[in-house]
């Protein structure tokens, strides 16, 4: 779950508002889209809800945690309840397939026994049985976005945060993409997409957020008609 309450986040070498008095719930098991143009304040809020930065003003809850009142030795902790998954992938070129996806085990601290029980499981269920023992530059840019997913995945986060996940993808390989999130989502993992791209969005009935300027501009099932974005 994620609540953001009266957010305020202003940058260092900025004068301008990111985010300006911004509230946001995402409730457990939710799938929600979050679309705005490109300084509208989506990377932000990703950076806020991952630790990465902390509000200027008002309060972030993530999972359970308070980001601004979270200490630093517990921001691991609060890490392993959230998967992220990257445009750009972000997969070590000299793992294998299924190296890269136990790799997100290992710095959690998993057994050997855990890693080799959970890995075989998760790349079954993102359709790369098979495909263990291949570097990344085997694989096509589909696959390469399922081990992200996967590796994303492999630990069982309460959510999943994916930023512009369909961004390097043709538009089947996309769709093929959201379908895996829709399923990982009816398993019971909340999914937060940001993305620029209006037909993908167009072709799933789900919540969608739009922003723009730091400040909601709207928040429903057609939200993302109702609002055009770069």
């Amino acid at each position: 779950m994620v609540q953001m309450n009266n957010v305020t986040m202003v940058y260092d070498n900025s004068d301008v508002a990111a985010l300006d008095n911004f509230s946001l719930t995402i409730n457990e098991g939710e799938f929600a889209f979050l679309v705005g143009p490109s300084g509208s304040g989506k990377t932000t809020i990703i950076k806020l809800l991952t630790g990465e930065i902390m509000a200027s003003e008002g309060e972030v809850i993530v999972n359970g945690f308070n980001m601004n009142k979270l200490k630093r030795r517990k921001m691991p902790q609060m890490r392993r309840t959230l998967g992220v998954i990257f445009q750009d992938f972000r997969l070590i070129d000299k793992m294998t397939v299924y190296d890269n996806v136990a790799f997100a085990m290992r710095v959690v601290g998993a057994t050997n026994k855990d890693i080799k029980n959970r890995v075989p499981r998760v790349l079954e269920l993102v359709g790369l049985e098979g495909r263990e023992k291949r570097l990344p530059a085997e694989l096509s840019g589909g696959e390469q976005q399922r081990v992200a997913i996967a590796r994303a995945l492999v630990n069982n986060p309460t959510m999943i945060i994916a930023d512009e996940p369909t961004g390097n993808l043709d538009p089947v390989r996309s769709l093929e993409l959201m379908l895996l999130l829709e399923k990982i989502n009816e398993m019971g993992t909340t999914i937060l997409v940001v993305t620029h791209e209006k037909e993908l969005v167009n072709a799933f009935s789900k919540r969608v957020i739009a922003i723009d300027g730091g400040h909601l501009i709207s928040d429903g099932m057609d939200g993302y008609y109702s609002y055009e974005v770069e």
